[in-house]
Parts: C-alpha cells; sequence; structure tokens
C-alpha cells in the first residue's frame, strides 16, 4: 500500500525503531498508579484527581482561570473561534514578504518567487518585541505537499516521483525551513506583515549553516562539499522551536530521515544501524533523485548532517544560521527555554516517535540578560540529559557524556562527537525510559512545572495498560507533568504526575481520565504543542492526523486548568477546518493576541469527508470551501485572535 505525505509521517512516527529492552513509561506507572488505586475508565472526581497525584492540596477553589465561551466539537470546511473573539488570517503560503516578491501564482511556481514570499505547512510560531506595536515573527515551514502544491500532480509517492522535476523540488526546498518577519499593530489590535522591514528573511532547505559544538567537524559529518564538517546547506523538517530569552529563534529539525534516498543500499552502509535506529532513508521525496547530497549511496554522511537544533540570530538577516549540536541529534519537535535559578539556560526537548525519549540540555554558562551578544555560543556547552521514570513518582536525568558508564569507546562510542550524533543509540545504551511519542515540552516560568505532551501511541500492547495509559492502541495521548526540585531545572531529579489522559470520557472504552468539571466539549486528542499565557496559563493544540474520524472532531486550541480543584479541565476555544493540523500557539507580550498556525487543510483524512471525497484541493475545485477563490486552494495559514473590543485573551 502506499501512503500519503501525511500517512507516511505518521507510519514514521508510530512505527517505533527503539528496539532497546529498556522499561516503558506505561509499565512505570502502571506500578505507581496500581498500588494507588487509580479509577480506570471512570470521568475522573475531585477525590480521585488528587489520588492520582492531580489536584493539590490547599487549592480548593473551584474559579476558573479562563473566562471565555467555549465553542463545540466538530468538522467542517472553516475555522471556529470561541465567541467574542476574532480570528484573522495574517500570513498563508505564497503572501509577499518583500517590496519586489511577486503575486501568488500557485499555478506557474518557480523557486525564485517562492523565495520571495511566505513558505508552506507553517509549524511553530515565535515572537520577539521591538516595541509594543512592533515585534518580528518567526515560523518554521515543516514540510511540503506536492498534491496540495502543484496543479495536477497528484501525490508523487505513489507514482514513485514520476512527474516530479528538477524545478518542481527547487520550489519544495525553498518553501521548507523558516520565515522570519517584521510585524505591526495597528490601533484596532490587529497585526500585519511589513514587507518593509529590514529583518525579513527566508530560511530555506538551501541556506548555508554553520556546525558547532563537539560534533562540528567530526569525521561522520565531513562530505564530499565539505571536507572539513563545519558547512551545511539548510535546514529541513523545521516542527517546533523556540525563542531563547536573548532574543533568538531555535529551529527544531524533526522527520529529516524521509528526505533521503538509498533504501535498497541501507544494509551495505557503514553506519546501517544507526540509520535504521533514525528510520533513515525513509524516501518521501524526490530529492535524492535531483540532489546527490540526499542520495546516502552518493553522499553517505550527509544525513548525519541534520536532525539537530538550528539558532538563528534575528536581528541581524545577514548572520549565519548554527546548527547547535550539544543539544543532540534526534526527530526534535521543539526546543522551548527557561532561564534556572542559578541563572544557566535549560532546553527541554521530546523526540517524536513513539517509544522514545525526553530530554534537556543544560549550559555550562549563564545567561547575560545585559548584553546579549555574550550568549553568542552560549548553546555550544553544556550537558545533555535523558529522562528515566520510576515507579514512585521520580524521574532522574541521566548525562549523556563520553567516557561515563556505557558510552565508551568498547560501545562504539569513540568520542562526544560520536555521541551526539548517535544520541538515540547514547540514550539507548543508559536504559531511558521510553514514552508514548514526546512531543511539545514547556516550562511554565510562573510555578516551575513543566508539561510534556504525549501525543499517542497506537502501538501499545494489551500487556502494556496502565494506570496514566489505560488502554491499548493508545489513539489519544495524555500530558505529564515534571516538578523539579525548588524550581531547580537544571536538578538532575524531579517528580512526575499526570494532568490529563485523552480522549472522549463519556467513551468507557477510551478510559481517558479529566476532572469531572470537563464538558462534552472540553477533552481533546492528541496533545501536541503548547504555551504558558503571561498569566501563567496553559494552553494546548492538537494533532489528530487522518485520525480524526475516531474522535468525531477537527483539532484545535484548548485552555486547561493546572491548579486547584479545577485542575484537568479542558475548554474548547478554537476549532481548524478539515484535514488540518493546529500548531504553533504563540501569545504577544502582553497577552492580547494569540498567534496560531494552521498546517495542510484540506489534507488529513479528506478523501472520506462527504463534500470532497478526493486527495489534492487541485482536482475540481469545489466553492463550498471558503478558500477557493480564483482557482486558489486552501493554503497553511498563520491566524492571529484578539478579543473583540480589546482585553487579554482567555480573561
Amino acid at each position: 500500500m502506499t501512503l500519503t505525505r501525511e500517512q507516511a509521517m505518521e507510519f514514521a512516527e508510530d512505527k517505533p525503531s527503539n528496539p532497546s529492552d529498556n522499561e516503558t513509561f506505561g509499565s512505570i506507572s502502571q506500578r505507581r498508579y496500581s498500588r494507588r488505586g487509580v479509577l480506570k475508565g471512570a470521568l475522573m472526581t475531585g477525590t480521585a484527581l488528587a489520588i492520582a497525584g492531580l489536584s493539590r492540596p490547599g487549592q480548593a477553589s473551584m474559579d476558573a482561570s479562563f473566562a471565555f465561551d467555549e465553542i463545540s466539537h466538530g468538522v467542517d470546511e472553516t475555522h471556529h473561534v470561541a465567541p467574542g473573539y476574532d480570528a484573522d488570517i495574517l500570513l498563508r503560503w505564497g503572501d509577499a514578504l518583500f517590496p519586489d516578491s511577486p503575486a501568488f501564482d500557485p499555478a506557474n511556481q518557480t523557486e525564485a518567487s517562492q523565495l520571495r514570499q511566505f513558505g508552506y505547512n507553517n509549524d511553530f510560531i515565535g515572537m520577539i518585541p521591538v516595541s509594543d506595536d512592533r515585534a518580528v515573527l518567526c515560523v518554521n515551514h515543516e514540510y511540503t505537499n506536492e498534491e496540495l502544491m502543484f496543479p495536477g500532480l497528484g501525490d508523487q509517492e505513489k507514482k514513485d516521483f514520476a512527474d516530479m522535476t528538477e524545478a518542481l523540488v527547487k520550489v519544495e526546498m525553498a518553501a521548507h525551513g523558516g520565515t522570519v518577519v517584521e510585524v505591526t499593530r495597528d490601533a484596532n489590535g490587529k497585526w500585519k506583515a511589513d514587507t518593509n522591514g529590514k529583518m525579513n528573511r527566508r530560511i530555506t532547505a538551501s541556506t548555508p549553516m554553520r556546525l558547532s559544538g563537539p560534533a562540528a567537524g567530526h569525521a561522520r559529518v565531513q562530505t564530499k562539499a565539505d571536507p572539513n564538517g563545519t558547512t551545511v546547506l539548510g535546514t529541513i523538517n523545521n516542527c517546533a522551536g523556540g525563542i531563547t530569552p536573548w532574543g533568538t529563534y531555535l529551529m527544531a529539525e524533526e522527520n529529516f530521515n524521509g528526505y533521503f534516498w538509498g533504501k535498497d543500499a541501507l544494509d551495505a552502509h557503514p553506519e546501517a544501524a544507526a540509520l535504521k535506529r533514525y528510520g533513515a532513508p525513509g524516501q518521501w521525496y524526490a530529492w535524492g533523485k535531483f540532489d546527490t547530497r540526499f542520495d546516502i549511496t552518493k553522499e553517505p554522511n550527509e544525513v548525519n548532517r541534520f536532525g539537530w537544533v538550528v539558532e538563528v540570530d534575528v536581528m541581524d538577516p545577514t548572520s549565519t544560521p548554527v546548527k547547535r549540536t550539544a543539544l543532540g541529534r534526534f526527530k526534535h519537535e521543539g526546543a522551548e527555554t527557561i532561564v534556572n535559578k542559578d541563572g544557566r539556560l535549560v532546553v527541554y526537548m521530546g523526540d517524536d516517535q513513539r517509544f522514545d525519549y525526553l530530554y534537556k540540555f543544560v549550559t555550562k554558562g549563564t545567561v547575560n540578560m545585559q548584553d546579549h551578544a555574550a550568549n553568542k555560543d552560549l548553546l555550544d556547552e553544556g550537558t545533555l540529559y535523558v529522562a528515566k521514570f520510576d515507579d514512585q513518582g521520580g524521574v532522574t536525568w541521566m548525562p549523556l557524556i563520553h567516557g561515563q558508564g556505557p558510552l565508551t569507546a568498547e560501545n562504539g562510542f569513540k568520542d562526544q562527537g560520536d555521541v551526539l550524533i548517535s544520541t538515540r543509540l547514547a540514550a539507548d545504551a543508559l536504559g531511558a525510559t521510553k514514552m508514548d511519542r514526546p512531543e511539545d515540552v514547556q516550562a511554565n516560568p510562573k510555578t516551575g512545572h513543566v508539561y510534556v505532551m504525549l501525543t499517542n501511541n497506537s502501538k501499545r500492547k494489551a500487556d502494556q495498560v496502565d494506570g496514566p495509559n489505560p488502554r491499548a492502541e493508545n489513539s489519544f495521548g495524555q500530558i505529564v507533568e515534571l516538578t523539579p526540585p525548588d524550581m531547580d531545572h537544571a536538578a538532575t531529579m524531579a517528580k512526575w504526575s499526570l494532568l490529563v489522559v485523552c480522549g472522549d470520557p463519556a467513551k468507557p472504552d477510551v478510559n481517558a481520565q479529566w476532572n469531572s468539571q470537563t464538558t462534552e466539549n472540553g477533552w481533546f486528542a492528541s496533545p501536541d504543542n503548547c504555551t504558558v499565557d503571561p498569566d501563567g496559563r496553559l494552553w494546548i493544540s492538537t494533532d489528530q492526523g487522518s485520525a480524526w474520524a475516531k474522535s468525531g472532531t477537527a483539532d484545535g486550541i484548548w485552555a486547561l486548568e493546572t491548579e486547584g480543584a479545577l485542575r484537568g479541565t479542558g475548554k474548547m476555544f478554537f476549532r481548524v477546518p478539515i484535514g488540518a493540523e493546529m500548531c504553533g500557539p504563540c501569545f504577544s507580550e502582553d497577552g492580547a493576541t494569540l498567534f496560531v498556525a494552521v498546517q495542510h487543510p484540506a489534507s488529513d483524512g479528506v478523501k472520506n469527508y462527504t463534500g470532497f471525497e478526493r486527495e489534492s484541493t487541485f482536482e475540481d475545485p469545489a466553492t463550498r470551501w471558503p478558500d477557493f477563490k480564483d482557482g486558489m486552494p486552501p493554503r497553511p495559514s498563520v491566524v492571529m485572535i484578539t478579543k473583540q473590543g480589546g482585553g487579554k485573551i482567555g480573561v
């Protein structure tokens, strides 16, 4: 069976590549919560929540943190937002970024035009304030869909890329990466892209970048084009990311494996075992057909130059982005940061695949907020840790340091560069806990708690059923809360508990766990990204993929209570159109605007949606789809949400 692009990515994340015998989070949590008598399969009451560690003593107030009327579950062709709010499109694929940007013409796309336009499939959104009414917006462009981008082309994976040309591949490469664009706010509180912004730039799959840190120059990252192993062309599959306290943009490279060719020659590759652990080569795109660096038979080390976190100095549009190898190489969902109590920076990261791991990086030096230039290479030195959970509610952060424990030459790790290039293998050797597809990880600076989005794990077997994952073939995911001791994020120990177990609590076979105050619209499935607003409240975005039919509702944004008697109560705020994924929640500094990313509308599962019944938005355009204007397909968009009459979101 040939898969669509979305299905291929879902399958890659769903198919475990971790052969280690390390313990799963499910078996650990089963032991912890079975001892405590957690009720399964029921809508959780306040008492049951307290038993499970889901509420805190001394917080009996039932006052809600969020003041808005929630919307309802559903699936249709447009987006929906809570009453009293406006949801306006700020940017969409093909929009102009510069004064000389050509008008968007989906029937006549070129590399040159795409380089001057907003890219495709927008995911992470970050905002760097310049003044009260001017900011720099940073947006990741995760991947492309040729069947949605190019008229008449269809899904090329099904055709072995027969219709793809070098020119089309160059358009795809130009649509990847990220966009940096200045935005300004008018008197009505609405933002607009400033095409004259001095910071505006496109970062693509061909932008020159520098490798830094322990793996820079390593023999395993040296190529024919770059024998020094220090210069890389481009960044790909940038999913979530982060903004540093000193105002740089972190782009996380996730499913890089899918871009490389050479499946038939994998067993003969000198790093076959490592490649298999990362799922490479995936051959989801035609790039290796036209660019030899994406063919492992012709350039065996190029694949090791992807899977990193990229730092971009957005205030200098001429700066060279830097791949910070000290943060490890894996399928980075994001790279969210917090300044620790001792001044060091801590970066939390999830490796987005079933049965993979949770990481954090702690810098050696401290953040200098008076001189931002002093932080230029802060991310090059520090310690990368991987998490091991126990059934007493504890987390041990284990350092990935060459020479310590099993990370020795005898076990295949010749130096620290080897440890970082093969981070997954190093974490396997340390016995890290297998997690259920860890995605975004967000620290709350107000409370010190850390929230881990575990999206789902359809490969969980019946004998792995447990308290926080009370179901086989878990399609709905859960959220884990970490509590560092005394708000010390650099500590090597922490406590863990469950915040919610996702899915419809009205269906006994789902075994969801929510606060009993959660309404029929307040539950969600497959938490993906999250953000903490200026008041310290948690907001969640979801990504069900083509499995939205299992829940019966499209993806969206939910507010989620984390404190007091309402802890574990969700509330639906925004919903995307059919086939779209909800990404990138980001608040303006004053909390008056929530930016969200609507990715690949009219894609996931729309072939089975009544009234559409086709895979491509270019096939027989229908006026029932709101974005079909003059032959335009629905486009990935950044949406800004504001409160009518002004004020903070959700207050």
